[in-house]
């Protein structure tokens, strides 16, 4: 398998490397260790897979580094406070210096929390993010949003903390359950619905490929998807403008996933449902059509995911719930929608009744 690399610019800048076994390659995972303590940050799925393979290879890189590792039980229901300070516990019992570096391997849950604790020991250590996930590979582990959720809501209390490199070994895919898989697929789709339609088609021509676990294509469309982060985090650090086109969906998703404790619906297909409820939105205040939302539906449909509102959710507690997203604005809600097909855009100020009315009849 070829590997891939994508360059993400600005004041921080760092390498994304998209290969097989990248995991094993001591020398990639010991080049962003400036010092001489790391923490492997994971979680109990993970950690039994995949946290022995990374310290022995840092460990042969670097005889000399202090190596500890620090495991989470899995889910985002764990993505809070009390693991965050499990984790700042474990940078301290380590003795870890200004220049350590924590090694976020695992989910999206692992690589905020983990990235979060890196941007608050300290004030500031290095973090490489180890994504195994479809969805963190293309979306979170890309960008350095860190953060931990709270009962209000989710990522409230967090830190923007670029990593020093992303290494995502495309070899830990095979281990990916099916759902998940179908939801990193989802935050895939995001890109195209957002900027490329042109993606949309060439996800579509290869759906029964990546559903199917092939290798190459999955590398395909990671690059391609981080690749199109990667230059809008680049343009918009600090989610000014641009970047927050790539929340499409997630005001839907986030209230949906809170609504939920966060423990049905995984973060993918919460986000499925959120793009095509903002298709919708779109299409009901005349700033696209009917005909895109459909595509858009049936391209998630293809991929195994939801696209209609769980049953039992009340509209006016999920509103409630959109009030404190963080898009949200004194002057009202404010929503990432689009024109068509590779057309997002901010809207401001979205009447509530308009929200209201597509939960309603969702």
């Amino acid at each position: 398998m070829s590997v891939r690399t994508v360059d993400v610019g600005g004041a921080q800048p760092y390498r994304i490397t998209i290969g097989a076994d990248l995991l094993r390659d001591g020398t990639l995972l010991a080049q962003p260790l400036r010092g001489r303590h790391a923490l492997v940050a994971s979680d109990a799925n993970v950690a039994p897979l995949y946290a022995r393979r990374v310290v022995d290879a840092l460990r042969a890189a670097r005889p000399d580094a202090h190596i500890a590792t620090c495991v989470m039980p899995a889910g985002e229901q764990e993505k809070t406070l009390t693991r965050f300070g499990d984790t700042i516990d474990a940078l301290a019992a380590l003795g870890a210096t200004r220049d350590a570096c924590v090694y976020a391997l695992g989910g999206g849950v692992v690589g905020d929390l983990a990235g979060f604790a890196a941007a608050c020991w300290m004030r500031g250590i290095d973090c490489v993010q180890l994504p195994t996930t479809l969805l963190a590979m293309v979306d979170s582990s890309v960008g350095g949003k860190t953060a931990v959720d709270l009962p209000q809501g989710k990522n409230l209390v967090g830190a923007f903390h670029p990593p020093r490199a992303v290494l995502a070994d495309a070899t830990t895919l095979r281990t990916l359950p099916a759902r998940e898989l179908r939801a990193g697929l989802a935050e895939v789709a995001k890109y195209g619905a957002i900027v490329d339609a042109a993606f949309l088609d060439w996800l579509a021509g290869h759906s029964e490929a990546l559903l199917g676990g092939d290798a190459e294509v999955l590398c395909e469309a990671i690059a391609r998807s981080c690749a199109h982060k990667a230059a809008i985090v680049e343009r918009d650090p600090f989610e000014h403008g641009e970047r927050a086109l790539l929340n499409f969906g997630h005001t839907f998703g986030h209230a949906i996933e809170a609504a939920q404790d966060y423990g049905a619906l995984n973060h993918g297909e919460a986000v499925a449902i959120g793009m095509v409820l903002a298709a919708r939105l779109s299409a009901a205040l005349g700033l696209a059509t009917d005909t895109d939302t459909m595509i858009l539906r049936a391209l998630l449909q293809r991929f195994g995911l939801p696209t209609a509102l769980p049953a039992g959710l009340d509209p006016d507690a999920l509103l409630a719930r959109m009030r404190l997203d963080k898009k949200a604005q004194a002057s009202g809600l404010r929503f990432v929608l689009w024109e068509g097909l590779g057309r997002a855009r901010v809207v401001p100020d979205v009447p509530e009744d308009a929200v209201l009315g597509i939960l309603r009849n969702a």
